[in-house]
């Protein structure tokens, strides 16, 4: 389907045919910006700095919406479920679509996580339940304790990266 084409006014006055624009760029001069489905900005249209901080990463296991993940080195960058029960697998970003093992994950490292479910707003630890977060942190030896954040609401982690420390 070709872009909608609207009008606009030119630097003489003169009314000027225009289409919209998705991506940024030279070839885009002169077209009105198009709204992605959630009516913002794509982020096509962005210059370079300006954004969300993230990264595409292979998933090593598959993942759902709004876990909480760490990235590993197996063969290369992956990315895996945080896991509070196991030192070295502390939430490093979280991912806000659903991958499979295998696929690539687009990793969040800083901003609003609005993929999870059953928080009570105040300070959030990784869970000892593989890629969620907990209101209380975990107590068990050889658990890892690590801040992951403040729930703003039932359904919203602001993700704060805490250090991690492991218990004795």
């Amino acid at each position: 389907m070709p872009a909608p084409k609207y009008l606009r006014h030119g630097g003489n006055g003169a009314v000027v045919e225009t289409q919209t624009a998705v991506t940024g760029g030279a070839p885009d001069a002169d077209k009105i910006p198009a709204l992605d489905g959630n009516g913002r900005l794509t982020m096509s249209m962005m210059p370079t700095g300006i954004g969300a901080d993230t990264a595409v990463i292979e998933a090593s296991e598959a993942l759902a919406a709004g876990d909480f993940i760490n990235i590993h080195n197996a063969t290369g960058a992956k990315v895996r479920k945080a896991d509070a029960t196991t030192a070295g697998k502390e939430a490093h970003g979280f991912v806000l679509a659903a991958v499979t093992s295998g696929a690539n994950a687009t990793v969040y490292f800083e901003g609003t996580n609005d993929q999870v479910t059953g928080q009570t707003p105040g300070p959030v630890f990784l869970a000892t339940t593989a890629g969620l977060a907990a209101a209380a942190a975990p107590t068990g030896a050889g658990n890892v304790v690590q801040a992951v954040g403040v729930a703003v609401s039932a359904t919203a982690i602001n993700f704060e990266r805490g250090t991690p420390i492991t218990l004795a």
